[in-house]
């Protein structure tokens, strides 16, 4: 049974259940100041509160998708280590492979619904291997629309987060489908997936001098590969970059970095600077000019004002970022070519609740910003 599986959160809340009335039945029995006594209060008491940790636990990771998989979750990931499918002469079969597909919440066909496709992303440059989800809006699939291209951006999630929960539980496609249909954002191709690109290891989406060239990969490999798949816009400012905490940092650098690529970013709940922790190692090995190209707001202040559109989000209350965010937008304001926008809440957590509210508004935007 998965780590997300409801009947294994169902058995966890059922053990935890089992073993309170059990506390409370067997309670009276160890009253004595017995050494068996004592150890048996001990150990009702742990085995409780174990259980009402898993509980709690795997109800917060069915909710929010911090990890896929039990592998994930110890740290055993494997799915980098994905092998490309090639033709029957023993070509490439190119850098981009469908593997999946399905509906947009069990909707109808195609034309009608949208659909969802599970791919594997292989950097032609970057070696980098890594599965997403790409929605294709209904107009996608409409034969009068058969020459007809259209913008695409790409939608991180935080670390270490999981595809699936873009889709299941911040509810991309569906939310991009409501808006088309009510005429309040253009159709658009979503390119769904986690920044965790090298698993498990936390990349900040930097180029790693001597690893993962993460960033290398997110603003040429896969552009690159979707485009030759896809009827992708090929213009100048068909491509955006969304995401949320870790991934809304990589949709504000990707965009600052690289503005011919992306025409707009928009970082919810983003921060602003790579941290150095266990998760991500050594980032720079030394290189102060990638360390400090890495921190946002000396970007602004130190390097060329990038021609890009940016959206930041925050919560006056509920968020640890409020104070950056206002900062970030009085940099960005004080320039004269990058556009800054933003959406603060009054109150809001660091959590998919939020989120969800900030969506909507945020395709809107970057809708309006991207042309096919």
């Amino acid at each position: 049974m998965g780590l997300t599986s409801t009947t294994v959160l169902s058995l966890s809340v059922l053990f935890a259940l089992l073993l309170f009335v059990g506390t409370v039945w067997l309670w009276p029995r160890l009253s004595r100041r017995t050494w068996r006594a004592v150890g048996g209060r001990v150990g009702l008491l742990l085995s409780t509160q174990l259980a009402l940790f898993l509980s709690v636990g795997l109800s917060a990771n069915q909710a929010f998708g911090f990890y896929a998989s039990w592998a994930d979750l110890f740290g055993r990931e494997t799915e980098q280590g994905v092998v490309v499918d090639h033709t029957a002469n023993g070509a490439p079969a190119g850098p981009l492979r469908v593997v999946d597909t399905r509906r947009v919440d069990g909707g109808g066909r195609p034309r009608y619904g949208g659909q969802i496709e599970k791919v594997v992303l292989d950097g032609a440059t970057t070696h980098i291997a890594t599965p997403a989800y790409v929605y294709l809006p209904p107009e996608y699939f409409d034969p009068e629309n058969r020459t007809r291209t259209f913008p695409a951006a790409v939608v991180l999630t935080g670390y270490p987060g999981t595809a699936e929960a873009l889709v299941d539980k911040l509810h991309y496609p569906r939310t991009a489908r409501q808006l088309a249909r009510d005429g309040r954002m253009q159709p658009m191709i979503l390119v769904m997936l986690r920044p965790t690109v090298a698993p498990p290891r936390d990349t900040e989406c930097v180029d790693i001098p001597g690893g993962p060239q993460t960033e290398s990969f997110f603003a040429k490999d896969l552009p690159d590969a979707v485009t030759a798949h896809y009827r992708v816009g090929k213009k100048p400012g068909s491509w955006g970059v969304i995401g949320d905490s870790t991934g809304g940092y990589c949709a504000l650098k990707l965009a600052m970095h690289h503005p011919e690529v992306y025409a707009a970013g928009a970082g919810l709940s983003a921060y602003y600077k790579a941290p150095t922790d266990p998760t991500t190692g050594d980032l720079f090995h030394g290189n102060d000019t990638l360390r400090l190209e890495a921190d946002l707001h000396w970007y602004l202040k130190n390097r060329s004002a990038p021609d890009t559109s940016l959206l930041v989000t925050s919560s006056k209350v509920g968020e640890s970022n409020y104070r950056a965010t206002l900062k970030f937008i009085d940099l960005a304001k004080a320039t004269n070519t990058t556009g800054i926008s933003s959406i603060i809440l009054e109150s809001g957590g660091h959590n998919f609740n939020t989120w969800r509210r900030e969506i909507p508004p945020t395709l809107q935007w970057i809708s309006g910003r991207l042309s096919n």
